[in-house]
């Protein structure tokens, strides 16, 4: 019996089945991702998605679909499915689906007539490589298959509409065809293990349309050309492999290289399984450089997603090498102290100012995992950042005289609650941000243990008085008596913000915290009571007159209520090992209930990974990017933390 499984009655019911997604990458920038019943919903599905050099190295979607049609008994199944305007769905061969799991790999079982049909699909790591296999598992007597590519050519962040500027022919290459609509585009190899006969029927499908991007206030609808169709014979026991790929193939290898790939996958046997799995996929190596992805489908490699997501998922399966990998590419890419937030090669933006705090946090975990080089490695790259804090970096990001951290640029959202508005931030939290100072007591006296241990005399002199007036000056300007817990932010303006959000819990579960155990405490118990959920941390109390309790609407409806109340898995890493640190081993059954309550969802959204954000009302449905880097590496983390500290208790 499958861990995730899907069967006919829920795969036939569209309103279910569309808004579970599967997402696959291949470490080198591609990826493969549809819903479950094989109907893209988003323009960001498509079967090869992949990274193109040539134009500035953005993803594009070069393979949009392939309908397959089963020719049996002079009957035809067309087992595709695609929406057009009026809710109408054409072909409809969802109706045609038994079964949907997800082992190893994604495997739909269709019925069709008298044959029952297996397709597996996967991606090749470090390649530019679609694979689809189809096996015949019965068939009363031979037929014929045909299959129709969808081609696209455009970026994932667009759409493209019939034109009469693409490059509508094709060249005949070993069992199949290539294609390139446009220049500045590699060819597009589509080619089989048997041998097949290609029609070539050049023509555009119009007015395919994608719900889940007109639900989110943008354009919808476009057109995709198809060259011709494929046809081949086929009978009971057969098994075909199909290749799409940027490179041509040896058609003769592909079997064999379809298995070979799938014996390399971990099963998604159970929960935490299924989380290793989902961690391997944010992992990108190109170009000499290895990054986190911070989320699918849409996000790129950010600083401060990569600190961190890091620890988590280097525990999934590659710890101290993907570690050094991930970290020594980050350092290279530093500016004035500072670590890229967003943007790609040589367009990056710096405005984040506790991406280089976290980049501590992340070192400490690597420290923890016996990374003896730590400070040899990335002392340069710590004290750079130590002493642009103190000194004032860009965005008029600097230490004041009391220790603490100021962070203040007109228009900038500088902290992880970045929305912005109209160009407004809807969060700005400009001043004395209580996470950024948190994580900035932690980094100097993180800083000044490893200078201690590698006899650092000098770094030790200029900074070994921070951390006492960090810790006054920190006491003195966010700790609340009366409220009995941190305040949100401080500036001149609006003076103590004492608004009940997560950031505080953070202060909590550092390594080096300023906070007595009570105080600990009591930040704890207020998070449990008005923030905690079953799906993470809320950004906001309920009981906020701010408070957003649902993620919906167009762009700027959604920006409204991102740090307003919408709830972060992530967020459950900082709460979970604060309520650890706090409550011990009379803790631990609350924090196994939250982490495992996750199990739920491994059946919606994005199957088998855990998505970016939930609604802050019950029953807390999941938006965003349906598979999130820092939701997948906390969870993760926190999982290693019961196992090895509290698994024998």
């Amino acid at each position: 019996m499958s861990y995730i499984k899907f069967d006919k009655s829920q795969v036939v019911n569209l309103e279910y089945s569309l808004s579970r997604e599967m997402i696959r990458s291949n470490r080198a920038g591609s990826y493969s991702s549809t819903t479950i019943v094989g109907c893209n919903t988003r323009k960001y599905h498509g079967m090869l998605i992949c990274p193109v050099d040539q134009l500035g190295g953005e993803r594009h979607v070069l393979l949009s679909t392939i309908d397959i049609t089963v020719v049996n008994n002079d009957k035809s199944f067309n087992i595709g499915l695609r929406k057009y305007k009026g809710d109408y769905f054409n072909p409809k061969g969802h109706k045609y689906l038994e079964d949907f799991n997800t082992d190893s790999i994604p495997a739909r079982i269709y019925r069709v007539g008298e044959v029952l049909l297996k397709i597996d699909r996967l991606l090749v790591h470090y390649e530019e490589q679609f694979m689809q296999r189809m096996t015949i598992l019965e068939a009363s007597e031979p037929m014929k298959i045909q299959m129709r590519p969808f081609l696209a050519f455009r970026s994932i962040h667009e759409l493209t509409h019939a034109n009469m500027t693409a490059n509508t022919k094709v060249d005949f290459i070993e069992n199949g065809i290539r294609a390139k609509l446009y220049e500045g585009f590699p060819f597009l190899n589509l080619q089989f293990s048997t041998k097949v006969e290609f029609v070539p029927v050049p023509d555009w499908f119009l007015g395919i349309e994608y719900p889940e991007e007109q639900k989110r206030g943008y354009d919808y609808s476009e057109d995709l050309f198809t060259p011709g169709f494929f046809e081949f014979d086929a009978k009971e026991g057969d098994v075909i492999v199909f290749s799409a790929s940027t490179k041509e193939e040896k058609t003769s290898g592909l079997k064999q290289k379809f298995t070979k790939t799938v014996s390399g996958k971990i099963p998604r046997s159970n929960f935490v399984n299924c989380l290793k799995n989902a961690a391997q996929q944010f992992i990108e190596k190109r170009g000499g450089n290895t990054v986190l992805i911070a989320g699918y489908h849409w996000f790129g490699a950010w600083g401060r997603d990569t600190f961190i997501s890091l620890p988590g998922l280097a525990l999934a399966r590659h710890r101290l090498a993907l570690y050094r990998d991930v970290i020594d590419t980050q350092v290279s890419r530093m500016k004035d102290g500072l670590f890229p937030n967003t943007g790609n090669a040589g367009r990056h933006t710096y405005n984040s100012a506790d991406a280089p705090l976290w980049f501590f946090w992340s070192l400490q975990q690597y420290f923890e995992q016996k990374g003896t080089d730590c400070w040899e490695r990335y002392g340069d790259a710590a004290k750079s950042v130590i002493n642009a804090f103190a000194k004032g970096t860009i965005y008029n990001i600097r230490m004041s005289e009391n220790g603490l951290i100021y962070a203040d640029a007109p228009e900038k959202a500088l902290t992880w609650m970045d929305a912005v508005v109209n160009g407004v931030p809807v969060t700005q939290r400009a001043g004395y941000a209580v996470e950024i100072n948190a994580l900035w007591y932690n980094a100097v006296c993180f800083a000044l243990e490893m200078a201690k241990e590698a006899k650092d005399k000098k770094f030790i002199s200029e900074f070994g008085h921070l951390p006492e007036l960090i810790r006054k000056s920190f006491l003195e300007m966010f700790w609340d008596e009366k409220a009995g817990y941190l305040a949100d932010y401080v500036n001149n303006e609006e003076g103590r913000n004492t608004f009940v959000r997560p950031n505080m819990v953070i202060a909590v579960s550092l390594p080096y915290s300023m906070l007595e155990k009570e105080q600990m405490k009591m930040v704890l118990d207020v998070a449990d009571k008005e923030l905690v959920t079953p799906r993470g941390l809320r950004t906001l109390s309920p009981k906020n007159k701010f408070y957003k309790g649902l993620y919906q609407g167009n762009q700027e409806e959604r920006d409204s209520a991102y740090h307003q109340g919408t709830v972060w898995p992530w967020l459950l890493g900082p709460f979970c090992e604060g309520w650890l640190k706090v409550y011990g081993l009379q803790g631990v059954a609350k924090v196994r209930s939250l982490i495992y309550g996750l199990e739920e969802v491994m059946s919606e959204a994005g199957i088998s990974t855990l998505s970016e954000i939930h609604d802050g009302d019950p029953p807390h449905a999941p938006h965003g990017a349906i598979s999130q880097a820092w939701s997948v590496g906390e969870v993760l983390r926190i999982i290693d933390i019961l196992e090895t500290r509290y698994s024998k208790k």
